[in-house]
């Protein structure tokens, strides 16, 4: 309802109320996560703009971290596994942990969708690369950007760090894949090799080999070594690895050696998709277009030689048999047969969106695939056993198959049903879980019968259904029409229904209870019987009957809507004007006024009592594909192919509200008899529900809302002439909250600036006021209050914020750092500020006499600081390193890690040593 206060009127706001029906979106991948000290049992989705948390031993959610707006479209676990990164489509990410489940940091940097998240070993930083083809490295301790990697020429499709080496691997839709040195920032090797997009790779084995996956049915390895101080050239047979001759200056000063070893051949055809590794890089999983997973096994050492053994033994035999082969040289390398194991395919229902794997107990590997009918499938396979891979769990209850087309509310608005083309699901409203399911085909409309026990169900086929909502089955088919059954809508006595199709025919249904003959009871249940038939010339799209009883309105494919008495079928108006069919219509509660939505993406109000069109509104971006007013109101809301659902008032033709809508087409809106509750279904399989609220709604309140939206995103996506080319390097790109954390700082200086002036004109210090803002922050002098307003500003917002400020707002913190500086708190943020500064304007400030001895001023307390702390951490650090060897020593035993690492090395210069005698060997 709407209240009216003077002049303007006002309307209660409708907010989302909550999503059902999703579980895993086809536009992200899934990623198991450890909740409760257990992993391989949580596994966590994309749900548009949420993220849902799954336990595939209850087969229910455990937890779901809320998103806002934009959908999710790439998640990553931290190596620990007890926090997600996700990545959205305008750029954004998020990290959050999942013991709270709260937001933990936000990272604006990129410009568009992001394609691919990865962690390095230790979960201390997160690369990201985006459809604006940016790779950027965040640190995720300190909040913010490391550095902005350029080069790429097209989409980014996968990023990975190189285990031990400062190094990141990235591939791109431009057939390149690059190697990016982190110590420098820069790109020092470029793997040209490809003749198609390079969609996805991945580092097995422990980075000894990268695997890229292209446009064919090819995957190609690529051996990854390093020339350090235990291995030389002359140790390494170039010559042998095919390495190209061709090398550029920084491929050849770089350690890192890369050279393309042979190639695994794919069972399916079409493109790559994504490659994905278990944690041990063991398992190589790869699927494309297709419903097959293949896998495959790279072994152990000593595997290896066992397989190589084997071979040899072979040709011995085969040489001893033919002696014209005696002389052929017996290999003493590994071949890639040797090293690599196919395993069983896994063959999924749908097309994989995304596959996640872990290991099990012994050698089980756990598969999790989210799949593109909305559902979730966990698969077990034994690595050292020939058995084929079984589905352990599957989740498919808690959403619809295929696209949900149809909704409709409960007479008593405590329930809303749902139908696809598989299946008819009821759900509670207020708990918002599927109370029950009922497979059918394809349908098109549906409608609930009073007393809310049977849905009736227009099918494709032309057949209704009558479903019974209690016992979940279906109790009568009813050969309604012979073409598609487009419309059903419910008399207003509540005695029956008519339905419209594609045959050019509108048909009236009289409800009747009939006896049960299956029942033991003879219980009566309900059915339908034919009345009348109205005959038309063109297909029917969508029926409806006034309220009062009196017409019936018929939406024609011809474009036009025609209107009929009732009672006599005699032909009453024809409402002309729309270009292309109406696909959707809905008269009001008191039959004065009928609104019509059309493929023309119009909506026209008429009169139902001349027929005449009080306005034609552009409403939607696409087709209208749903229309339904508010019960006693002249509001009424539609949806569009464009995905958004608007809020409308018939009596002074404007758009009240835009609602957050749907990632794609929204196929159609209902409204609950009551009016408090709305709900909508679209492409991206969401059903989103709305609720009315008490919150009052003005329209120049929210033009003015709408209006600063749009300077907002003006403000972020614009780059001044003199923040350009220090704004292209940046992590960072200017959003709403650096521009808030600007204006929170000029506003502390002029507060700062003004306090100061008072104090140097009183002659007692204590008898000025504190102003406002200090009193609000509890802050006792001004150095305490500008502190403060620097901790608020987020640090990955830090450098933007400051490039927004002017250069005389610049120097007045300058001449302020050495007072802060002096004090022993937050000595790297404020280091961090300075130099920052002075990035940004470094030509104004060099050449400002004064501003130079300010510097001087800084430049050896910030020295003094910085010493001090670092001398700190190396105190705190070589004490940790005094008690783990005090800990060795007592407990006569070494550090895994350090083991480790000793080993390596040993069996590294053992390696080469061999190498140089098997080369001395053959040269003999």
């Amino acid at each position: 309802m709407s209240v009216k206060m003077g002049l303007t009127k006002q309307y209660l706001r409708y907010v989302p109320s909550g999503n059902v029906n999703i579980i895993a979106s086809s536009r992200c991948n899934v990623i198991f996560v450890k909740l409760e000290g257990q992993e391989g049992r949580y596994v966590a989705t994309g749900a548009c703009e949420h993220i849902i948390i799954w336990d595939l031993k209850l087969n229910e959610k455990v937890q779901v971290l809320t998103g806002e707006k934009t959908i999710v479209t790439r998640l990553a676990s931290s190596p620990d596994k007890q926090c997600i990164a996700a990545g959205y489509e305008d750029g954004i990410i998020k990290i959050f942990d999942l013991k709270s489940g709260q937001e933990v940091s936000i990272f604006a940097g990129h410009r568009s969708e992001i394609t691919t998240l990865s962690y390095d070993d230790l979960g201390h930083r997160l690369a990201s690369g985006s459809k604006d083809t940016d790779i950027i490295i965040w640190d995720v301790v300190a909040e913010t950007g490391i550095c902005r990697l350029k080069g790429h020429k097209d989409i980014i499709t996968k990023v990975i760090f190189m285990s031990k080496h400062n190094v990141i691997i990235s591939s791109s839709k431009d057939t390149l894949v690059k190697f990016w040195d982190l110590d420098t920032e820069h790109n020092f090797r470029t793997l040209v090799g490809h003749r198609s997009e390079v969609w996805s790779l991945a580092l097995t084995k422990n980075n000894q080999y990268l695997i890229t996956g292209c446009h064919d049915n090819e995957l190609r390895l690529w051996k990854l070594f390093f020339i350090d101080e235990g291995t030389s050239e002359c140790d390494i047979n170039l010559d042998a690895l095919n390495i190209d001759e061709d090398e550029t200056t920084d491929m050849q000063k770089h350690p890192l050696r890369c050279s393309c070893v042979g190639s695994i051949l794919r069972s399916s055809k079409g493109r790559v998709v994504s490659l994905e590794v278990d944690p041990s890089q063991s398992i190589l999983a790869c699927y494309g277009t297709n419903n097959t997973i293949e896998l495959f096994h790279f072994l152990q050492e000593s595997k290896i030689h066992e397989n190589m053994s084997k071979r040899l033994k072979k040709k011995l035999k085969k040489a001893s048999e033919n002696p014209d082969e005696a002389n052929t040289q017996l290999l003493n390398a590994a071949i890639l047969k040797d090293e690599i194991k196919r395993l069983p395919q896994i063959k999924v229902s749908h097309k994989v969106k995304g596959l996640d794997m872990v290991m099990g107990k012994g050698s089980e590997l756990r598969v999790c695939v989210g799949v593109d009918d909305n559902s979730l499938d966990l698969y077990s396979l034994l690595v050292e056993e020939k058995e084929e891979p079984k589905c352990l769990r599957s989740i498919k209850a808690h959403g619809h198959r295929t696209d949900v087309k149809v909704v409709c509310f409960s007479s008593d608005n405590l329930a809303f049903a749902t139908v696809s083309g598989d299946s008819i699901k009821l759900w509670n409203r207020s708990s918002l879980a599927c109370v029950r399911t009922i497979e059918c085909g394809p349908a098109l409309t549906a409608t609930f019968v009073p007393g809310d026990r049977y849905l009736i169900v227009g099918l494709k086929a032309g057949t209704m259904l009558i479903a019974d909502m209690a016992s979940g089955e279906i109790i009568e088919k009813v050969e309604a029409h012979t073409k598609d059954l487009r419309s059903i809508t419910l008399f207003p006595d509540m005695r029956g229904i008519a339905s419209g199709g594609d045959d050019k025919m509108v048909q009236f249904w009289n409800f009747e209870l009939i006896t049960d003959f299956d029942s033991t009871t003879g219980a009566k249940i309900l059915s339908v019987t034919h009345s009348r038939t109205l005959k038309l010339e063109e297909c029917v799209l969508c029926v409806k009957i006034s309220p009062n009883n009196r017409f019936v309105a018929v939406s024609l494919l011809d474009t036009t809507v025609k209107i009929f008495f009732l009672d006599t079928f005699k032909f009453f108006i024809s409402l002309y004007g729309h270009n292309q069919p109406v696909l959707c219509m809905d008269i009001s509660s008191d039959s004065n006024l009928i609104a019509t939505g059309s493929s023309d993406r119009n909506i026209k109000i008429w009169g139902l009592d001349f027929g005449d069109c009080h306005k034609s509104i552009f409403a939607h971006g696409n087709s209208v594909t749903g229309l339904a007013f508010v019960p006693n109101t002249h509001y009424f809301f539609t949806c569009g192919k464009d995905g958004k659902v608007k809020q409308w008032d018939a009596d002074i033709y404007q758009n009240i509200v835009t609602l957050q809508g749907h990632a794609g087409e929204a196929w159609t809106c209902a409204i609950s008899p009551n009016g408090v509750y709305v709900v909508s279904c679209g492409s991206d399989k969401v059903i989103r529900l709305y609720e009315k609220t008490a919150e009052p709604l003005v329209l120049e309140d929210e033009a003015e809302e709408e209006r600063e939206r749009a300077e907002n995103e003006l403000i972020t996506g614009e780059m001044s002439a003199v923040q350009g080319q220090k704004s292209q390097i940046l992590p960072s790109r200017k959003t709403v909250n650096s521009e808030k954390g600007a204006e929170l700082i000029l506003e502390c200086l002029e507060v700062v600036k003004a306090y100061d002036e008072e104090l140097s004109r009183a002659k007692d210090s204590n008898a000025v006021e504190l102003p406002p803002l200090m009193q609000a922050y509890n802050c006792k002098t001004s150095e305490d209050l500008f502190l403060e307003i620097i901790k608020r500003v987020r640090a990955s917002d830090l450098e933007e914020t400051l490039l927004l400020l002017p250069f005389t707002n610049a120097c007045e913190i300058l001449k302020m750092m050495p007072r802060l500086l002096k004090n022993n708190f937050y000595t790297e943020l404020l280091t961090r500020l300075t130099v920052c500064l002075i990035q940004a304007h470094n030509g104004p400030i060099t050449s400002n006499q004064n501003l130079l001895e300010t510097l001087e001023t800084i430049k050896p307390i910030i020295f003094e600081k910085i010493n001090t702390l670092r001398d700190t951490i190396g105190y705190n650090l070589h004490c940790m390193l005094q008690v783990k060897r005090k800990l060795e020593e007592d407990e006569g035993v070494q550090f895994f890690k350090d083991a480790t690492q000793k080993k390596e090395h040993k069996n590294r210069i053992r390696k080469n040593k061999e190498k140089a005698l098997k080369r001395a060997i053959m040269a003999l």
